[in-house]
């Protein structure tokens, strides 16, 4: 069987996290997610997570540099060594490289990049919907579409190099919850990444 070292990609509102989840509980390895391993380095008072939670409070991004060691030591932990699904990193090509670097050191690469293709005006209406029902101040049109936009120029050209790779599966995203899953399962099916 083919490690699973996966990446799953997509706009916000593409259903990243649930898809995520899913493949991550199928496949029996952890999803890493930035947004959690910020929060649980926080919340445990670490060296990393005193750092993130300073930078956080001043209202910055966390940059590529200790977004990269905070992944690394994550991926460092005993659950991840058969496997993972990276939700949310790299965000950019500078984060590519850090990546790269790191499975590179352990003679490993990515085996998967899951991109979610999501319409745009889709994701703009399930991000509204969401706002809706979870009553998320952050998910108003015009924060939507700053978001897409810093997915669209940032995030969307890390494709093109694992692309090169023949890494991506491109999955359709609109659909229903299973049906999206068995697509991504399919797609990793072909690869030889199965449960």
């Amino acid at each position: 069987m083919t490690a699973a070292r996966l990446l799953i990609v997509g706009p916000q509102g593409s259903g990243k996290g649930t898809q995520g989840a899913r493949i991550s509980d199928a496949l029996g390895i952890p999803t890493v997610s930035t947004g959690d391993v910020f929060r649980a380095n926080v919340k445990d008072g670490t060296e990393l997570g005193l750092k993130v939670k300073a930078i956080i409070d001043a209202g910055d991004l966390v940059p590529d540099e200790l977004t990269s060691a905070i992944v690394r030591d994550r991926l460092e932990q005993p659950d991840a060594a058969a496997g993972f699904l990276l939700d949310g990193y790299p965000r950019n090509l500078g984060q590519v490289g850090d990546l790269d670097a790191f499975l590179t050191g352990r003679g490993e690469a990515l085996t998967a990049v899951i991109e979610l293709s999501v319409p745009r005006d889709e994701s703009i209406s399930r991000l509204s919907l969401r706002a809706a029902e979870q009553g998320r101040a952050d998910d108003n049109e015009e924060s939507i579409a700053k978001r897409l936009a810093i997915y669209e120029s940032e995030t969307a050209p890390i494709l093109d190099v694992y692309r090169e790779r023949g890494v991506v599966d491109v999955i359709d995203g609109v659909g229903t919850l299973d049906e999206i899953t068995e697509r991504i399962t399919a797609a990793l099916a072909a690869r030889g990444i199965t449960a």
